[in-house]
């Protein structure tokens, strides 16, 4: 799927730079075909205009003699002068063989053929211009060697720049398609991920419960109370699977954008310190300690009931996993209008190269341990959403020395 989409991405921007360049290459070529033809149209008029200046340079074809070789012509333009008969009388602005009589002649004609004022002689490469005038039709012509010669320079050079940028804008195609896919692959493969996470975590309970549903279905003349056993699982197996997908809902509306989070006044201080009291005894149990160092009356904007679901999440994490006979120590402070809150356990460090990936969903930083304590690993990508709809943020530190520290922070 993402190697099609690549595909059609860079097809869609080949063919737009495609359409684009040819559209720009044919503005540039007709426009400059349309700048030649009016320099002509240009040079033609003012060999017509301009007979006295010209008509120094003129040369009576049937009075030159042979004396001398004619010089090569390097003229763009020239003009003829014929009588009413059509015959040639003057030829002006060109220094022009007798032996080139001919083809003058030639010219003539077909210029005379054209019932337009001007037109193109296209064997000869010449454009021409008829005016009327008391001696009869005076004829000019002007070379299109360098039209013709532009057009065609032009034309290779749109060619190999039109080839070149194509193959430039097709690496960069490959660049942009692989940029621009790079993020919906990342999601594509965290949905993939996220889907077979869940379904490995729905099957486990699953399985427990079709089990122990089995094993009861094998003794139905038992009375309740010999079948308690199993019906205790199934009822710890439900609820674990209650647990996961309200999770997994959860995240699932955080993805979509669609929590119903509303923020008002709330004391942060007493919502820290009502979560802390339920652990108490969990921690006594276990051999552990908590302590705190609270400040009062700290108010900030915000959601409690998610606040709370935080809280309980970072603290449960700590005691879980402290060392035996550990400590977890709550700070919550307030300076310069920001507010911390850091919740730090000792115990075994978690390993550097595994921090950035402790948000993740579904991940353990030990799989067999995280089993123990009947984790899913959605729990720290909960709280990080949490903090993130709160326009907070939240990090992580571990040592051996300082142990496991959660921070967050308001502002």
């Amino acid at each position: 799927m993402i190697n099609k989409l690549k595909i059609k991405f860079v097809y869609i921007n080949m063919a737009l730079i495609f359409v684009i360049l040819s559209f720009t290459f044919a503005a540039v070529y007709v426009s400059t075909s349309d700048r030649l033809i009016r320099e002509s149209n240009d040079i033609l008029q003012k060999t017509i205009e301009q007979e006295n200046e010209i008509h120094k340079n003129q040369i009576n074809i049937e009075e030159q003699g042979n004396n001398s070789p004619p010089p090569l012509p390097q003229i763009l333009s020239f003009a003829v002068q014929i009588d009413k008969n059509n015959n040639i009388t003057d030829v002006f602005y060109n220094d022009v063989d007798k032996s080139d009589n001919d083809t003058l002649t030639t010219l003539v004609n077909s210029a005379l053929k054209d019932n337009s004022t001007s037109g193109l002689i296209e064997n000869k490469n010449l454009r021409f211009l008829k005016h009327v005038n008391e001696r009869g039709t005076k004829i000019a012509f002007a070379d299109r060697s360098l039209e013709i010669n532009t057009l065609k320079s032009l034309l290779k050079t749109f060619i190999f720049v039109g080839i070149g940028s194509l193959i430039a804008f097709f690496i960069v195609s490959l660049y942009l398609a692989n940029w621009a896919v790079k993020p919906i692959k990342k999601s594509w493969d965290q949905q993939r991920q996220f889907v077979a996470d869940a379904s490995h975590e729905l099957k486990t309970p699953l399985t427990v419960i079709l089990a122990n549903t089995d094993i009861i279905l094998s003794h139905k003349e038992d009375t309740i109370v010999n079948q308690l056993k199993w019906i205790d699982y199934i009822k710890t197996e439900g609820e674990r699977m209650a647990t996961l997908i309200n999770d997994l809902l959860f995240l699932a509306k955080i993805d979509a954008n669609n929590n119903d989070t509303t923020l008002s006044k709330i004391n942060f201080s007493d919502i820290v310190w009502n979560c802390i009291l339920p652990f108490e005894s969990i921690a006594y149990e276990e051999e552990k300690t908590i302590n705190t160092e609270i400040t009062p009356d700290i108010f900030i904007n915000g959601d409690s009931n998610k606040l709370k679901q935080l809280i309980f999440i970072l603290i449960d994490n700590a005691v879980k996993y402290s060392n035996e006979k550990g400590k977890i120590k709550v700070i919550l402070t307030s300076t310069h209008d920001k507010v911390t809150l850091s919740i730090n356990n000792t115990g075994e460090p978690i390993p550097s190269e595994k921090i950035p990936h402790i948000f993740d969903r579904f991940y353990r930083v030990d799989e067999s341990r995280a089993r123990k304590k009947d984790g899913y690993g959605l729990g720290l990508s909960i709280a990080k959403s949490i903090v993130e709809m709160h326009n907070g943020k939240i990090s992580i530190s571990s040592s051996e020395s300082g142990g496991t520290t959660f921070t967050i922070s308001f502002s």
